[in-house]
């Protein structure tokens, strides 16, 4: 029995993407409900960072649609959060995880009125969310890079966003940073955000995602993962690699 979901939180209307005069990704087709985690996967360079950049108003829809939160994808950015694969922060630079957990508040605040007791709290809680509370104080640079991954998420909590992009935030994190960062994200939706995830974790997607959108250069699928993450469409997405069945579901074994 699948959970309940809300409302459309981003709808892909048979949306083209392009830069400049080469189209990136073509018709992708679907939706993204309040409540839900949608994982975006493909092979490298199939579409997936390009359809994120549309989802934040980044890169223009030449045909078809892109709507966030029924607005325009650059008219919805107060409200959408967006985790990077590799941040900006130098982790050389003298700044405190709780100093950046805080800064995913300014967006509400500003950036020259000083946060609030609210906005404290509500990073702290952020933090707890990741299980990292107990490093509040430490410099951010001196983590690991899962907990630097779970830092900028709780960074993207702290917001309150209705809509979480994150881009493949799994990459090089440990288990135990994996399971913080699934455990959050399910939070989150819990209370009604709507979440895209990037990754190449075929598992990962069939097991903790409610839907899979799957790309390579245009859509080969978008709905349930039991629907999407098939072998025929699979092959056909991969280019006819050879596949496996693992303990966490389909893996893809290049031939």
């Amino acid at each position: 029995m699948s959970k309940p979901t809300g409302s459309p939180a981003i709808v892909f209307d048979h949306a083209t993407i392009a830069y400049g005069r080469t189209a990136a990704l073509e018709r992708v087709h679907g939706t993204v409900r309040a409540g839900e985690i949608v994982a975006l996967v493909g092979p490298n360079g199939a579409g997936k960072s390009t359809l994120i950049k549309a989802v934040l108003g980044l890169v223009p829809v030449v045909s078809g649609s892109v709507t966030v939160l029924d607005r325009r994808p650059a008219e919805a950015r107060r409200q959408v959060a967006y985790v990077p694969q590799a941040d900006t922060l130098d982790p050389d630079f003298p700044i405190s995880v709780a100093q950046v957990v805080l800064m995913g508040r300014y967006r509400r605040i500003g950036w020259l009125r000083p946060p609030g007791r609210a906005d404290r709290d509500a990073a702290a809680a952020a933090l707890a969310a990741v299980g990292l509370e107990h490093r509040a104080a430490d410099r951010f640079g001196l983590l690991s890079g899962g907990q630097r991954q779970r830092v900028l998420l709780a960074r993207a909590i702290a917001a309150q966003p209705a809509v979480l992009v994150l881009d493949e935030p799994f990459n090089g994190v440990d288990a135990v940073s994996q399971e913080a960062l699934l455990g959050a994200i399910r939070d989150l939706t819990a209370r009604g955000a709507a979440v895209v995830v990037s990754t190449h974790d075929l598992g990962l997607a069939q097991v903790s995602c409610d839907g899979v959108c799957l790309l390579n250069r245009r859509q080969f699928g978008f709905g349930p993962p039991d629907a999407v993450l098939t072998p025929d469409t699979l092959r056909a997405a991969y280019g006819g690699a050879a596949l496996e069945l693992g303990d966490r579901g389909l893996i893809l074994a290049h031939s």
